[in-house]
Formats: structure tokens, C-alpha cells, sequence
């Protein structure tokens, strides 16, 4: 049933153009960066970075809940969720660059004020640089171990078939998805909440988990999509695989609506000084339009979409709305970063809405050499698991 297996000519030649255009955005970006602000380069890095690092994540937490689960719905996004959790060794490579900007991105790195100097122990050392840096490590480390077991043993078990194996899955993905969450919270709070090191939501990390998944889950379901009509996943790629994987991306909207109405209905109602101007440099000026944007488009229409039967037994629709919520995502993480940044810095008057050049050449140079290495991975390995044991089970079911 999975046989051999290689990218349909199309995703090759999206591959070779992705390659070509991630070459233009950088070559674009650091021109920019040689003519150009240094402090608009490192935030418009950090937020492209936010996006693209958030694909890996979201896919190692769907794939430890897969394994766990199981399901029909797994099968089918197995592979590339795999294919997913390998991209992290990239962009730990990304990260580096980042530290190069440290100074420019927080404002805490050169003012023992902002730390809590004399003041708030804690966050001093918290936002120290070298306890900063060996966190990041700790992080990567983490996402870099668990991926690699996964694909490790869901190569042996393309190999031998032994059953033991999904069981040594379970144990793993429970032991995991605990420790990813406790990770990816700490890493939200100290890439982007410490961007304004005096506010706080307790939420936050969560907020970034849901957006990860959701991100994730968005690509798969169009990739998905994409390969449907391709042997072998034609074998299982029945319309109740779609209105499976519909109702899953209906939840993770649900879920990041829910967690991202709870943090403005918990700040906005309680009305402290020092949680309030969150939502307050996020609604001046032009940003108001981007909280009304994501309001319609990254809620109420999927929501809607969504509650179709008939939209989610669709491949085109589903594949239409999975690509207009990873835009979606991308304003959202913009919105999240570059008032933060101001916010850090008690600007006054509170800047309103902009867009530089680089938010757009960095999310593209970014997004093409993932796109590029990603479907290079893809092709690597059968895009169903010859000898999974809920395979056949789930073929006959479609």
C-alpha cells in the first residue's frame, strides 16, 4: 500500500522555486539590514522566526498526540508531522542569529533596571543573558532529543514491524507532551513576554501552544490535501478522513479563540496599570483594524466554514481555509511582537500600525529554505508507515 514513494512533480517544482525565492528574501533582507535599521532587522527576524519555528513545535506536540490517540486522522498526517519534528535542528540553526541582536530586541539586556535590579530577585535572574542562553539550549535540546527518538523508531518499525514499538511510541509521546508544553511556555515567555519584562499573563504560554498546533495542523491539512489524489495515500484519503481532519482544526480555532478571549477578558476586567497597556498599544491607531482582521478571519470565518459538514468533507475548501489561517497566523504573531517591542520601551506617543519592507522579505527568505529543506525530508521516507498495525484497518474503513 505505500510502496515506494516520491514528491508529485508539482511539490518538486515548488521545491526548487521555494529554494529560489528563500535565496531573494535574504539576499533582499540583508541589504536592507546594510542600508537600513539594525533594531527593524532583528524584530522583523524574531517575528518571521516566531512563525516558522512554531510549524516544528506544533508538529511534535500533534505527533506525541497521535501516538497516544491514535486514529485514523493520524495516519494520514503521520509522515509529515515526522517530517515536521526534523526541521528543528534547522531552525536551532536559525536561532543564532538572534543572538546578535539581543541588545536591540530587550530592552532588559542593557538596563539592570528593566531586570528588576534591587527589586524583583527573580526576574533578575531570569533575564540574565547567560541563564537566557543556556535555557535556549535546554529547549532545543529537548525538541531536538524527543523528535529524534520518534523518527528513530518510526524507521524501526518500518523495518521490522515489531508491535513493541507503538507501545515504546505511547510511552514517549506521554513522557513528551507534558515536558513540550513546559517548554514551549517558557520559551514564549522569554523570546516575546520579556520583550516587556514588566508585564505578565499567565496564560501566554498557552496562547503560543494553541497557535502552534494550529499552525501545524493547518500545513498538514493542506499538504494533505495537495497529496490526496496521489497513490498511496489516495488509499485512505476518503472524504471522512477530511471531515475528521476539519473537526480537528475546528477545535484548535476554538482553542486559541478561547485562551486569546480569556487573557483580554481576565486583563481588561481586573483594569490594573500594569497588565492594561497590552491591550492598549495593540488598539492604537491602525492595530485596531488588526484586531478586527483577526477577529473575522482567523475566527468567526473558519468558525462558520467549519461548522459545515459539506465544507469539511471538501479537500479544495479545507485546503482554501488551512492556507488563509497560516496567514492568519502571521499577522497574529505580528501583532503579538512589534507592540511589544514598543511597549518594552515605553514609547510615547504609543506608535500605531506599521509595516517595514522586512516583515515581509524575512518571513519569505525564512519560509523558503524551510520549505525547501521540508519537502527534501519529505521525500526521504514512504508518506504512509508500510507497517503500521491500524493501516490495512483504516484503508478498508475508507
Amino acid at each position: 500500500m505505500s510502496g515506494s514513494w516520491s514528491l508529485p512533480p508539482g511539490l518538486e517544482r515548488a521545491r526548487r522555486r521555494a529554494l529560489l525565492v528563500g535565496a531573494a528574501g535574504i539576499a533582499a533582507s540583508l541589504l536592507a539590514l546594510l542600508f537600513g535599521s539594525r533594531q527593524q532587522f532583528f524584530l522583523s527576524y524574531l517575528f518571521a522566526y516566531l512563525f516558522w519555528i512554531g510549524l516544528p513545535l506544533g508538529s511534535l506536540a500533534l505527533l506525541m498526540l497521535q501516538h497516544l490517540t491514535g486514529g485514523a486522522w493520524g495516519l494520514a498526517l503521520r509522515r509529515p508531522l515526522e517530517t515536521g519534528t526534523r526541521m528543528i535542528p534547522l531552525m536551532a540553526v536559525l536561532f543564532i542569529p538572534l543572538l546578535f541582536g539581543l541588545g536591540d530586541l530587550y530592552v532588559w539586556v542593557g538596563d539592570a533596571h528593566a531586570r528588576g535590579g534591587g527589586t524583583v530577585p527573580l526576574r533578575e535572574t531570569w533575564l540574565g543573558v547567560g541563564f537566557f542562553l543556556t535555557r535556549a539550549v535546554l529547549y532545543f535540546a529537548s525538541w531536538t532529543g524527543f523528535g529524534f527518538l520518534l523518527n528513530r523508531w518510526s524507521r524501526e518499525q518500518d523495518r521490522t514491524g515489531d508491535p513493541r514499538i507503538q507501545v515504546r511510541l505511547r510511552i514517549l509521546s506521554g513522557a513528551g507532551l507534558p515536558l513540550y508544553g513546559l517548554t514551549a511556555t517558557f520559551a514564549a515567555v522569554d523570546w516575546v513576554m520579556s520583550l516587556t519584562p514588566e508585564w505578565y499573563s499567565t496564560v501566554y504560554g498557552m496562547i503560543f501552544m494553541a497557535g502552534q498546533g494550529l499552525s501545524s495542523l493547518a500545513l498538514m491539512v493542506g499538504l494533505t490535501a495537495i497529496l490526496a489524489p496521489h497513490e498511496p495515500l489516495a488509499a485512505i484519503a476518503s472524504r471522512d478522513l477530511f471531515q475528521d481532519l476539519g473537526n480537528l482544526l475546528f477545535a484548535f480555532v476554538m482553542l486559541w479563540a478561547y485562551l486569546a478571549y480569556s487573557q483580554f477578558l481576565i486583563i481588561w476586567s481586573a483594569d490594573l496599570a500594569e497588565e492594561v497597556p497590552f491591550y492598549l498599544y495593540r488598539t492604537a491607531g491602525g492595530w485596531k483594524w488588526i484586531v478586527g482582521l483577526l477577529m473575522v478571519f482567523h475566527f468567526f470565518v473558519p468558525f462558520l466554514l467549519l461548522l459545515s459538514r459539506s465544507a469539511k468533507r471538501s479537500r479544495k475548501t479545507l485546503a482554501g481555509l488551512a492556507a488563509a489561517i497560516l496567514a492568519m497566523r502571521l499577522v497574529d504573531l505580528h501583532w503579538m511582537v512589534v507592540p511589544a517591542h514598543a511597549q518594552g520601551r515605553h514609547l510615547t506617543p504609543v506608535p500605531g500600525f506599521h509595516l517595514h519592507f522586512l516583515d515581509f522579505a524575512l518571513p519569505v527568505a525564512m519560509g523558503g529554505i524551510w520549505v525547501w529543506v521540508f519537502l527534501g525530508q519529505l521525500g526521504r521516507m514512504p508518506i504512509l508507515p508500510p507497517r503500521d498495525p491500524r493501516l490495512l484497518e483504516t484503508a478498508r474503513h475508507g
